[in-house]
């Protein structure tokens, strides 16, 4: 290789110089050493290991009594986990789509569908290969996440408020049984987290 620039060959190529090199070796240094220096910058914007840990976590419902309700941690966050009674069932299924002010089911395990009972219901959450679940326990409980959908305080439940349901004493947000909000500044149904029944005795959340 030599500093000066050699004529192109019958075909327009031509061999490349020294200073071509020089070029090519200091781009290549940048673009390596840019990268070092940039990794960790990358590296702490991805979530922490405890993070990635509490991603999914399993629950059992089996020891929740009809009409009671536990509360899980989940990203941070409570997850509302509730055995409704058929009374609870029945009273939910009574309104009418039109009565409500949000008609989205707010469902990850049903993007998109309506806010019916069932679709809120853990009839909706999908079930793993060789589990079986009674269809009356899956038409009885209800996983929402527990924050209210105005300003994300922590709603009050068993059958608390005016629908039997859910109340967020901050603003009078007022949920009924199927965490469908029905009166209050909240905007919009409690959230449903993806869920999955992983025994007939557990779920998996996340």
């Amino acid at each position: 290789m030599s500093d000066v620039t050699p004529s192109p060959d019958a075909n327009g190529h031509s061999e490349p110089s020294r200073r071509d090199f020089i070029y090519i070796a200091a781009g290549g240094a940048v673009a390596v050493g840019g990268a070092f220096v940039l990794w960790p910058f990358i590296d702490q914007m991805n979530p922490a290991a405890d993070t990635l840990a509490l991603a999914s976590i399993r629950a059992p419902f089996n020891d929740i009594a009809e009409g009671e309700q536990v509360t899980v941690m989940w990203r941070g966050g409570p997850v509302f986990i509730r055995r409704r009674t058929q009374a609870d069932i029945e009273s939910a299924r009574a309104v009418e789509l039109a009565a409500l002010p949000d008609k989205d089911a707010r469902n990850e395990n049903e993007p998109g569908a309506e806010a019916t009972d069932p679709n809120r219901s853990a009839l909706s959450a999908p079930v793993n290969e060789g589990v079986e679940v009674p269809e009356d326990v899956r038409a009885s409980l209800i996983v929402m996440k527990g924050n209210c959908t105005h300003l994300g305080c922590v709603p009050v439940g068993d059958g608390a408020g005016d629908y039997n349901g859910w109340f967020c004493p901050c603003h009078g947000s007022h949920y009924d049984a199927a965490g469908r909000i029905r009166r209050g500044p909240a905007p919009e149904n409690l959230h449903i987290p993806p869920y999955s029944f992983v025994s007939s005795t557990t779920i998996q959340i996340g």
